[in-house]
């Protein structure tokens, strides 16, 4: 057997002795994601004001069309899953634009 193959059946053993033990030594996390926040129509304006870019830059910034922020500012559609997830870190971060520059305002 490979010496990779062996590192990794050596690790799943030593979980399975830990969690059958009385005395845990194995350091554990417990981790909760947040749930998606959902977004209006006026949030997601005011986000896409404050990052002061157009429509067009902002869909360019989000990986989405111009028909997509135009639905998400109407209340035609919402954002969703990865989308509301960049928009939560925008409202988070108000720089997030310069900190991860994918469209360049000059």
């Amino acid at each position: 057997m490979s010496e990779i193959f062996e590192s990794i059946v050596t690790g799943l053993q030593e979980a399975i002795d830990d969690n059958v033990s009385e005395k845990k030594s194995l350091r554990r996390r417990h981790v909760t994601i947040l749930p998606v926040k959902e977004y209006t129509p006026q949030e997601v304006q005011k986000i896409r004001n404050q990052t002061g870019l157009s429509q067009k830059l902002f869909a360019g910034y989000m990986g989405v069309s111009v028909k997509t922020v135009e639905a998400w500012e109407s209340g035609t559609n919402r954002p969703s899953g990865a989308a509301s997830r960049i928009l939560s870190m925008m409202e988070m971060e108000e720089n997030l634009i310069n900190q991860f520059p994918f469209v360049q305002v000059k």
